[in-house]
């Protein structure tokens, strides 16, 4: 699978269903465009992984030595709310609601995608994380991208 990439509005409906972007779907793999793996994201955010794509990070996390309370804390943390979800006939995900109330989700979502996954954002809330970080973008671009090699 290529990285992911996009933006792209949806809104729920009184059911906590969304209707899944055909320009996102059309991204993923064949194999990879109806199940996923949602869990808490890192920030005010749902994260949604394709399966393969879980399953990846899933054996990455089964050689963490958990016998240290630090790795067995990030276990936790990270698996956390972590549901299987599939689209339904319609092509739309039902986001449950224990997991919508978690990051604040009401109607109008933004899906980020990149790479591997895809942020689910309460709009006003990604439009919010994104305007207040604007100004260090370029600060934040050397930190992350100044040591890299560059292929000329």
């Amino acid at each position: 699978m290529a990285g992911l990439v996009g933006e792209f509005e949806v809104k729920l409906d009184e059911k906590g269903r969304f209707l899944f972007p055909s320009g996102l779907r059309k991204q993923l793999a064949a194999g990879s465009q109806r199940d996923f793996m949602l869990n808490k994201g890192f920030e005010d955010c749902l994260t949604l992984y394709p399966i393969s794509e879980w399953e990846k990070i899933s054996a990455k996390l089964s050689k963490i030595n958990l016998f240290n309370p630090k790795n067995r804390m990030f276990y936790r943390l990270f698996h956390q709310g972590a549901k299987q979800v599939s689209l339904d006939n319609a092509g739309r995900l039902l986001v449950p609601v224990a997991l919508m109330e978690r990051v604040g989700l009401v109607s109008a979502v933004m899906l980020i995608a990149y790479n591997d996954r895809i942020e689910i954002w309460d709009k006003a809330k990604y439009f919010e994380m994104i305007e207040g970080n604007m100004a260090d973008f370029s600060d934040l671009a050397n930190d992350v991208m100044g040591e890299a090699n560059h292929d000329d």
